[in-house]
């Protein structure tokens, strides 16, 4: 407006290897959402480089943006962002369509994810038949579609009970211990400190960058990165 520049971010350089389970957080303006959408390949930096696994997405146009996305990267978000005419199975399968997977594989897929998240006896159901504990894990497992490279969770469990939140935190933290990297965006303490590494952002930098000492990830060779940005 009026010509002025917002700087959203400035000068934030991280890396987050294979593996890793990172928390982003900050107050609200402090660029949590901007970090996101720039990691999640939805933005472009006005300045700077991206490198997703190995290869630099910051230049890429949008339909080789939208390509990345399809093939590396899973979401899951607040409001579950789930198609309310399909089932369970159908919305699982999504992202398997627009990868021109075939039928039967998509199906075979989609089984194998809602039988991992604990859903197989509710294949038929469609989103308004579910709680929203169930409808975050049918969001985890259309993430998970693809054997995605990162899982990008924006306020995974703002829109949860205390009881069904934890839930999706424990399996977050099983995805974790079977290879999956996890970047999450929280403003709950709590939900956090459920992460291996804690990044918190003020002002558009980065105000911290600490290690969990209760529990860390396995060290992973650092010669392969799946994400870096400067």
């Amino acid at each position: 407006m009026g010509g002025e520049t917002i700087h959203a971010l400035r000068d934030i350089s991280m890396e987050v290897q294979r593996g890793e389970y990172v928390a982003i957080m900050g107050p609200s303006g402090s660029g949590k959402s901007t970090l996101m959408n720039l990691l999640g390949c939805l933005d472009r930096p006005t300045s700077g480089r991206f490198f997703l696994s190995g290869e630099d997405v910051s230049q890429m146009d949008d339909d080789a943006l939208s390509e990345v996305r399809g093939a590396r990267l899973g979401f899951i978000f607040q409001s579950y962002n789930l198609i309310q005419q399909l089932t369970v199975l159908e919305n699982i399968e999504v992202p398997l369509f627009y990868r021109g997977c075939s039928e039967t594989s998509s199906r075979a897929r989609a089984q194998e994810l809602a039988v991992r998240v604990g859903l197989e006896h509710r294949l038929d159901h469609k989103p308004a038949e579910l709680s929203g504990g169930q409808q975050q894990r049918v969001a985890i497992a259309r993430a998970l579609a693809n054997d995605p490279l990162v899982v990008l969770a924006d306020e995974p469990t703002g829109n949860l009970d205390s009881t069904s939140g934890a839930d999706i935190l424990q399996m977050f933290s099983e995805l974790n211990r079977q290879g999956c990297t996890l970047i999450m965006v929280t403003h709950d303490t709590s939900v956090g400190s459920q992460a291996h590494r804690t990044i918190r952002l003020k002002d558009g930098r980065i105000e911290s960058d600490l290690r969990n000492r209760r529990s860390t990830p396995e060290p992973q060779p650092p010669t392969d990165p799946r994400l870096k940005a400067s």
